[in-house]
């Protein structure tokens, strides 16, 4: 295999192949999150065509982003069954035939199932989880840097698709763009094939920065079944305070960043008199300053206490988030916004993996921050259903970032009950 013969050539110039792994790891979560976010920015496209209202569409939006979350923890269990590889090439699969199916809708119950359901189960199947996975297999050192490099792709991914992809939408029409989506899925898949590994033993190493002998996965791992894996991992986990702490922040996470920004931004600046091709381009803003943010909190999450960055970050974005109706709308003021909120979108992610793996170990962690993130996602799509539900019902999305910001503030303070570094929690065989 080309990985075989690449890691040896990487150790005799004395690089490990966890850095490989990481780089096509980056590309899926990558192209994974575009399919994610890409079609949200279609959402004016659809109305145009279909007459759909913004509700309707957001309760498709609302599925999927669920749907994401829920299989985190399946996904976790299924990756330590089957492997990561194959899990990913699948999740592709089953995201290609779900953006081309879409192509050819008439009716609301089609991109329900289709941008809903499909798409929902696909990208879920790898989720946030993959990155996690492979920081805490690949790594002992600098695990909190590869979790923010791998985290900022995926966030950086719902949002750096969405100039192109309005571009494109609004010059040849949205199918265009969902074809974009499919040629990267192509090219993802191609690069999986051929340097993805599962573990570092896959390639006769060791984790990066980890002096002991060469493991194999558990052998438990092989006889468990997937549902009795996830939901094992839960009991054990939801014993202890901090795992509901880490759930309930995340929940949080979710209602102030892909399930409210991401599919809503664009139509709210249009309340106001943004172009869309602009706000695009903001998000895309946003994309850029969410990669120096979030690696950088990886970073940070490797010296400092965790707890304290989650209630940084969590307390400026809740302040972001309530200035940005105060902005005026402005350029000026927009762009202040892009670059604090930037900065600070999914920053949340290495110190919560990083609490995660500390509380439970190193290979059950990919299992509880499943659940953790199935929280985040359960946010996600309260708020884009809500937020969809209020300007709809209300005429106004203003209700909807007001909640979000004083949700943020609660989290902050949440964030700081859970307590100093205690010993792992001995969690559930997957």
């Amino acid at each position: 295999m080309i990985s075989t013969s690449l890691a040896a050539a990487l150790v005799r110039r004395n690089i490990h192949y966890g850095w490989a792994v990481v780089g096509a790891t980056f590309l899926t979560m990558l192209v994974t999150a575009g399919c994610i976010g890409g079609p949200a920015v279609l959402l004016t496209a659809l109305q145009k065509e279909f007459h759909w209202t913004t509700a309707e569409i957001s309760s498709a939006l609302a599925i999927r982003v669920l749907l994401f979350g829920l299989m985190g923890p399946f996904a976790a269990a299924l990756m330590n069954k089957f492997g990561i590889r194959r899990m990913i090439l699948t999740s592709l699969s089953v995201i290609a035939f779900g953006l081309v199916a879409s192509l050819y809708m008439t009716s609301l119950w089609q991109l329900i199932l289709l941008w809903g359901f499909v798409l929902g189960v696909g990208t879920g199947m790898t989720a946030m989880v993959l990155g996690a996975t492979v920081a805490t297999r690949w790594f002992t050192k600098r695990r909190g840097l590869v979790i923010g490099f791998l985290t900022a792709s995926s966030a950086t991914g719902q949002l750096v698709f969405m100039p192109l992809l309005v571009h494109v939408g609004d010059t040849t029409g949205w199918r265009w763009s969902i074809g974009i989506l499919c040629v990267m899925l192509a090219v993802t898949a191609l690069a999986v094939i051929a340097l993805m590994r599962d573990r570092p033993a896959d390639v006769g190493l060791v984790p990066y920065g980890d002096s002991g002998e060469i493991s194999p996965a558990p052998a438990a791992i092989a006889t468990t079944s997937i549902t009795a894996a996830a939901f094992d991992a839960l009991k054990a986990a939801s014993r202890t305070r901090v795992f509901w702490v880490l759930f309930a922040t995340f929940f949080i996470c979710g209602v102030s960043t892909n399930g409210l920004i991401q599919p809503h931004l664009i139509p709210f600046c249009l309340d106001f008199g943004i172009p869309e091709q602009s706000t695009s381009y903001l998000l895309a803003m946003m994309g850029i300053f969410d990669f120096i943010g979030t690696v950088a909190s990886g970073w940070l999450s490797d010296r400092y206490d965790n707890r304290w960055l989650l209630f940084w970050y969590y307390g400026l974005r809740g302040l972001s988030l309530l200035y940005l109706p105060a902005s005026d709308f402005t350029f000026y003021g927009l762009s202040i916004f892009a670059m604090f909120y930037g900065l600070d979108w999914i920053a949340t992610v290495p110190p919560t993996v990083k609490l995660s793996a500390e509380r439970f170990g190193r290979e059950r962690a990919n299992l509880v921050f499943g659940w953790v993130f199935a929280g985040h996602q359960i946010g996600a799509a309260c708020a884009t259903y809500g937020a969809g539900w209020s300007r709809t019902e209300l005429q106004t999305y203003l209700p909807a970032f007001f909640v979000a910001g004083g949700l943020c503030l609660v989290a902050a303070g949440l964030v700081l009950t859970v307590k100093r570094q205690a010993k792992p929690v001995q969690v559930a065989a997957a």
